[in-house]
């Protein structure tokens, strides 16, 4: 399969039906799973054989899209999870508990943020917030002896900033911890982080992955690249006795390609239960199936709107990394040659109001507190996503007040274009 095009992958990967089965991922839509003898389920719970007891922690549809998530990454496992939110945070909660630290990006999603930078640090663990800009030096000087992960977004919910990940990669292992980064934006067809450096990626397959605004959903893939017993002395949940698991260290049991999810779903999902129902899980594959057909047309649409507003005379600024002359066009052009994502990031030179104004008379592009779906949707983050960061938070997230946050879907450029152009006589 590894030889295969993304977009065979994104058709095939994951489930391959025997003689008389369904062509389509069934949906097994139950909560448990019925055998014969304790004895069987027995090894299931010392984690002695494969299989399924409980749907709260594996489910047979869940697994079948998780192992064409992981394929499509390059990944040796994964799972999914209710949310993109609960995907980043087990992911990092999986080897960093209280008492630990760790490095991340200064300009991630709000959400994300506010679960490192409030709930997380209730829970103990402490975080550094470095700009995706630092130096190499400055970011060596961001980690601390306890620091066990470094955390960042392949392109910045959105801020749209394009994260370096070959820098923080080369920076997370001279200090023996792994990179997880949120490939939300770009998706695999477009990046695959792993190929530069990055240990875990994550998702909130809600978004582009999903692709129709149907289903809330997350992925957490491992790369099965990372030495986790090399590091011993820094990752005791996973190289030494699991006591709330008879016993089982990870790291032996199931190696570097699947010691991460098997704790991640016997130890976390067993206990927070953030599991992704097997219905939307099902939704999700029906929209991977053409994830390497629409993610090209959104891009497309997004530098046919950025080069639009980049001369209009109303406009402060425009972000969109794909676009010549952006900041990060460099560091796109690199890790996302055949394109990077359907958001467009703009400011006004009238203010906060003339944002408002602008979304206010939009036809096509609805307000939503949502991002890349087929459906032109807008955000203004300082008044929702970000809301709860003060203005300080806001600029060393990439954020002022008169930004807006346009996700172009899939409808026509033109359409798009000409949507755009009357809201904008309006202010």
């Amino acid at each position: 399969m590894s030889k295969q095009g993304i977009g065979t992958k994104c058709v095939q990967a994951g489930y391959t039906p025997g003689n008389g089965e369904p062509r389509q991922i069934p949906i097994i839509q139950s909560t448990t799973f019925k055998y014969d003898t304790s004895e069987h389920m027995g090894k299931l719970f010392d984690l002695e054989e494969s299989g399924y007891f409980y749907t709260r922690l594996q489910n047979p549809t869940n697994d079948y899209v998780a192992a064409k998530i992981a394929a499509l990454e390059g990944g040796t496992a994964a799972m999914l999870t209710s949310s993109g939110q609960a995907a980043n945070f087990y992911a990092v909660f999986n080897i960093a508990t209280c008492g630990d630290h760790v490095v991340a990006s200064s300009t991630i999603y709000g959400g994300t943020y506010n679960l490192f930078h409030v709930t997380m640090r209730k829970m103990g663990v402490d975080f550094t917030f470095v700009s995706p800009d630092c130096t190499e030096e400055e970011l060596n000087a961001a980690f601390k002896p306890n620091t066990k992960a470094v955390f960042g977004e392949t392109i910045a919910n959105p801020a749209l900033t394009v994260l370096d990940i070959e820098k923080f990669a080369k920076a997370a292992h001279a200090h023996g911890v792994p990179l997880i980064v949120d490939n939300t934006f770009a998706t695999p067809v477009n990046c695959r982080p792993i190929q530069w450096g990055a240990d875990i990626v994550t998702h909130s397959t809600t978004k582009y992955m999903d692709g129709h605004g149907a289903g809330v959903g997350g992925a957490i893939v491992d790369s099965g690249k990372f030495d986790w017993m090399a590091h011993a002395d820094k990752f005791p949940g996973l190289t030494t006795p699991d006591d709330s698991y008879h016993g089982v260290t990870y790291a032996e049991k199931f190696g570097l390609g699947g010691a991460f999810i098997t704790k991640c779903t016997a130890q976390l999902m067993r206990d927070f239960g953030s599991i992704q129902s097997p219905q939307n899980a099902f939704i999700l594959n029906l929209g991977l199936e053409s994830l390497h057909v629409r993610m090209p047309r959104h891009c497309e649409n997004g530098l046919a709107v950025a080069k639009f507003l980049k001369d209009h005379p109303k406009i402060s600024f425009v972000i969109y990394p794909g676009l010549e002359g952006d900041k990060y066009h460099s560091l796109a052009e690199k890790y996302m040659p055949n394109g990077t994502c359907g958001v467009v990031s703009f400011g006004f030179k009238g203010g906060r109001s003339a944002a408002e104004t602008f979304m206010k008379h939009l036809r096509l592009g609805a307000i939503e507190t949502h991002v890349a779906d087929a459906r032109t949707c807008c955000l203004h983050p300082a008044s929702a996503t970000h809301r709860q960061m003060n203005d300080q938070e806001l600029v060393a997230a990439g954020i002022t007040p008169d930004l807006v946050r346009m996700s172009c879907g899939l409808e026509d450029a033109a359409d798009l274009i000409a949507d755009i152009a009357q809201a904008l006589e309006k202010v």
